[in-house]
């Protein structure tokens, strides 16, 4: 049984050098695999809608961090979530002629709705993390700056999952400011 994790996280910058009047941005990419992933599968929603369990929440934070031993905040932290709802469907355009599938999911970004075709699809809109930062050079200074990110998750207790939490540390990447 392979436990829930959250993948390396990998952060991406747009530029290494900045200067202090400038607006830095840092990509910060990650996934959530293992048993909550394999878990949330065709099979498990139609199980689950069929015993009224029909949402499902991931709750996510990510912080980034700057300096050595005494890390200080840089930016803002975001703590959000992604919900799934399950639901059935008549909608043609949905159901798969080949299968007698009419259980579908639509994952909320941000309370944006998104409806994927695939279970592969619906496993990337809710799993697969492309968060964008940004935030004054100047809150930074001057210099060469280490940024390191924290991203953690948790969920509840469903049918096809137990409830948990989990968390992850990225490798540093260096900026300079100008």
């Amino acid at each position: 049984m392979v436990e829930s994790r959250i993948s390396d996280i990998k952060l991406v910058k747009s530029k290494d050098e900045y200067s202090s009047d400038e607006n830095v941005e840092i990509n910060v990419q990650f996934s959530v695999e293992g048993d909550l992933r394999d878990a949330f599968n065709e099979a498990n929603w139609t199980k689950a809608y069929n015993i009224y369990d029909a949402s499902f929440k991931l709750k996510f934070g990510i912080k980034l961090t700057s300096g050595g031993f005494r890390k200080k905040e840089v930016g803002k932290t975001m703590d959000t979530y992604r919900k799934a709802s399950i639901f059935w469907t008549r909608n043609p355009k949905l159901v798969n002629p080949m299968k007698d599938r009419r259980i579908w999911v639509q994952v909320a970004k941000n309370f944006e709705p998104f409806i994927r075709h695939t279970e592969e699809e619906v496993k990337q809109e809710l799993f697969d993390f492309n968060e964008k930062f940004v935030f004054r050079a100047s809150d930074l200074g001057k210099g060469n700056h280490k940024i390191g990110a924290e991203a953690f998750a948790s969920w509840q207790k469903h049918d096809y999952t137990e409830p948990g939490n989990i968390k992850n540390d990225s490798n540093e990447i260096e900026i300079t400011i100008n």
